[in-house]
């Protein structure tokens, strides 16, 4: 993306975007501001689009957690002064997403949800993963799509990097971990916000039956799968993905006006 990234306070993001609605995007243990380049183009024209870059790598070892996440995000709404987000999470950063709904139901417009973790997940990042073998993770990196042409090549060296570079891989392990031992299973029927989960038909590693559970626990959630589509819908179907958050960003927005 040629966004430039914004550096103050110890935050490091893009925002881009009138004033007014804030529709804030949380990237997964892998993810990075590509992930998100599609949705930022669509939406920047209508909304403040904002994506943090979560300090995944560069949390002391001793906090890295999926609440120190949390705890970061926190801190990141109240530095900017949002008022009120629409809130969208892809993987782990659905996760963190669900979490911060849950400590701070006051700060949410609505929640979007896409191969989000928080149930039951399948992934690389729970064990450590393979150094020095580039195939294996350019396989483990096509998996994560339908189409195995998606991950790139800049991709697959991004993520060959990360688990290449020992303090990064130790940190991924780390928060893996911690994502599994905050499993929510008990808390979303607290979530009253309007949420949407847009999910990829063949996501391998938050498979279909978890956006149903997702369905079933969050009492105001609609549930859009796209076929021939796995963990990163808003990479691999990017105009269908846009299309239905818009129709829902436009939904909320209306019956908040009328109420």
């Amino acid at each position: 993306m040629n966004i430039p990234v914004i550096e103050e306070k110890g935050f490091r993001y893009i925002e881009s975007g009138p004033e007014g609605e804030t529709l804030l995007l949380l990237h997964g243990l892998f993810g990075a501001l590509s992930n998100f380049e599609s949705i930022f183009n669509h939406f920047s024209g209508e909304y403040k689009v904002v994506v943090p870059i979560l300090p995944i790598y560069e949390m002391p070892i001793l906090e890295v957690s999926v609440m120190g996440l949390v705890d970061f995000v926190t801190r990141f709404v109240e530095f900017r002064g949002y008022e009120k987000v629409h809130l969208l999470g892809n993987s782990l950063g659905g996760h963190i997403a669900l979490l911060y709904v849950l400590s701070h139901p006051e700060r949410i417009a609505s929640i979007t949800l896409t191969g989000s973790s928080g149930l039951f997940e399948s992934a690389f990042g729970t064990a450590f993963p393979k150094r020095g073998d580039y195939e294996y993770i350019k396989r483990k990196t096509g998996d994560t799509f339908y189409d195995p042409a998606v991950a790139t090549k800049e991709l697959v060296d991004e993520v060959f990097g990360i688990v290449n570079d020992r303090n990064k891989a130790i940190r991924v392990v780390a928060t893996a971990k911690s994502a599994v031992r905050h499993n929510l299973g008990d808390k979303l029927g607290k979530i009253k916000a309007p949420t949407l989960l847009i999910w990829g038909k063949q996501d391998a590693v938050t498979p279909p039956f978890v956006a149903e559970k997702f369905h079933e626990l969050i009492a105001d959630s609609r549930l859009h799968f796209l076929d021939k589509c796995g963990h990163a819908p808003m990479m691999e179907k990017p105009d269908e993905f846009n299309a239905i958050l818009d129709a829902f960003l436009k939904e909320v927005i209306e019956q908040k006006v009328e109420a």
